[in-house]
C-alpha cells in the first residue's frame, strides 16, 4: 500500500494538477468535488485537509461500490436508468473543479450487463459534461485524476501488487522528494515539442506501423497540447483533430477493459471518417455496440503520441489512465473514438460555440474511448506546402 508520505506527494500533485489546467487562476472560496473510490479514501482525507487549507470549499462524494452499480444496473428500470438527481444541475453551474480518485475493486463486474443499459445511462448524464466543458472553456473550472493500486487491477495487467505498485509509484513521481518539480519538468521539456509542432503548417499525418495504415487530418484553428496538468500521471501530446479527415486502418495492440469488458485486437477501419468496419480478436460484439452508441461513437475525438523518454511506464496496466501513457520500448500512439477536446481549438475557446465546433470538425459524443498502439511506428506529416516531414519514430518526437 501506498505509504502516507507517498499519499501527500500524489495529493500536493493533484492539486498541482488542477491549477495547471485551469486558464485563471484558483481562488479562495471556489467549490471543489473531490469523488473517490472507497480504497482512495484515505487520499480523499488528505486532499480535503488541502483544499481547507487553501481557502476552497470541498464537496466529497464517495463512488458506487461494485455492488452498488451492479445493482443499479441489473434492477433499474428505464426511467431509473436516465433519472437525475434534482440539484445537480445548479451544482455542476457553480463547481469549479473537480479530482476525480479511481481505486477499482473490480472492472469486470458489469462484464455480463447490456452495454445498451450503460450508453443509456451514460447519454442521459452527457448533460453534466457540456456544463463542464463550458465552464473549462470559459476558464471557470479546471479538472484532475488519478488512479490508486489495487488487487483487481494488477491481476488484471498480470502483475504483482507489489510489482503494479512500483508503476504507480514511478509514473507519478512518487518516489521523488519533490514530485512537483518533477511534473514541471517534463511539462516545460514537452512545452518545446508542442511549440514546434504547432509552427508545422500540417495538412494530415500518416500513421505506420505493422498493423497500423492510417490518416488523420489535424484540421484547421487547432494546436497540439498535452500534459496540462488533467491526468497524473500524464506523458502524451495529442490533438482532437477534424473527424472528417480519418481515413485507412487503425489497430490497437493493447487490450482495453470498458464497463466490464475486455476488447482485445480491436482494428477499425476508417473512411470518410467514419469506422465502417469494426472487429476485434476479442469482444467484438461489445466494441461494435459502443461504436453505435450515437451518432459521434464511431468518429476519432483525439490522436495523441507518447514519447518513451517521458514516460517509464513500460507494463500493461488494464486501465486506460496509464496505459494511453505507456513508454516501454517503442512509445505510443493512441486515438480516442467519441467527443473531442474544444482544449485544441487554437483560438480562444470561450467564444467556440457549438456551431463553430461543427464546422471546423471536432466531435461531440457521450463515449471517449482510448484504444492504444504500442508496435514500433513511423508517423510522417504531409505539410500543406506539398513537403513531408517524420515527427515521430521509434517512441520518439523527431524534432
Amino acid at each position: 500500500m501506498l505509504t502516507e508520505k507517498q499519499l501527500d506527494r500524489y495529493a500536493d500533485v493533484l492539486i498541482w494538477g488542477l491549477k495547471t489546467s485551469r486558464t485563471t487562476a484558483l481562488k479562495r472560496n471556489d467549490l471543489f468535488l473531490v469523488r473517490f473510490d472507497l480504497p482512495a479514501l484515505r487520499l480523499a482525507e488528505i486532499i480535503q485537509a488541502k483544499l481547507l487549507d487553501m481557502g476552497m470549499h470541498p464537496v466529497l462524494r464517495l463512488n458506487s461500490t461494485p455492488y452498488m452499480e451492479t445493482t443499479f444496473f441489473e434492477k433499474a428500470n428505464s426511467k431509473q436508468l436516465v433519472f437525475q438527481l434534482p440539484g445537480d444541475k445548479p451544482f455542476f453551474n457553480a463547481l469549479n473543479g473537480s479530482i476525480f480518485l479511481r481505486a477499482p475493486e473490480s472492472i469486470t463486474h458489469l462484464s455480463h450487463i447490456d452495454p445498451k443499459k450503460i450508453g443509456k445511462t451514460a447519454v442521459a448524464r452527457k448533460y453534466i459534461r457540456d456544463i463542464l466543458d463550458k465552464r473549462d472553456e470559459k476558464g471557470l473550472y479546471s479538472w484532475t485524476l488519478c488512479m490508486l493500486p489495487t488487487q483487481a487491477l494488477a491481476d488484471h495487467a498480470g502483475l504483482s501488487f507489489e510489482a503494479y505498485e512500483r508503476q504507480v509509484v514511478k509514473a507519478s513521481f512518487l518516489n521523488k522528494t519533490k514530485p512537483v518539480q518533477a511534473c514541471q519538468d517534463i511539462l516545460k521539456k514537452a512545452g518545446v515539442i508542442k511549440k514546434w509542432l504547432n509552427s508545422l503548417n500540417i495538412d494530415h499525418l500518416h500513421i505506420a506501423s505493422p498493423r497500423v495504415d492510417l490518416s488523420v487530418s489535424p484540421g484547421d484553428r487547432r494546436r497540439w497540447i498535452g500534459i496540462s496538468g488533467h491526468n497524473i500521471p500524464s506523458f502524451e501530446i495529442f490533438i482532437s483533430p477534424d473527424w472528417r479527415g480519418t481515413s485507412g486502418i487503425y489497430y490497437a495492440d493493447q487490450p482495453s477493459y470498458r464497463n466490464g469488458n475486455l476488447v482485445e485486437g480491436a482494428r477499425l477501419a476508417f473512411r470518410k471518417g467514419k469506422v465502417v468496419k469494426a472487429e476485434a480478436r476479442k469482444g467484438e460484439p461489445f466494441l461494435q455496440k459502443q461504436v453505435t452508441l450515437d451518432a459521434g461513437a464511431s468518429r476519432v475525438g483525439e490522436f495523441s503520441l507518447t514519447d518513451k523518454r517521458f514516460s517509464k511506464i513500460d507494463r500493461f496496466m488494464a486501465n486506460t489512465l496509464f496505459d494511453e501513457n505507456h513508454g516501454g520500448k517503442a512509445g505510443n500512439c493512441h486515438i480516442a473514438l467519441g467527443s473531442s477536446y474544444s482544449d485544441t481549438y487554437s483560438g480562444d475557446k470561450s467564444r467556440l460555440t457549438k456551431k463553430m465546433k461543427e464546422r471546423l470538425g471536432f466531435n461531440d459524443s457521450a463515449l471517449h474511448w482510448d484504444l492504444v498502439n504500442t508496435e514500433k511506428k513511423q508517423v510522417t506529416a504531409h505539410l500543406k506546402g506539398g513537403k513531408t516531414r517524420v515527427i515521430y519514430e521509434n517512441g520518439k518526437f523527431i524534432i
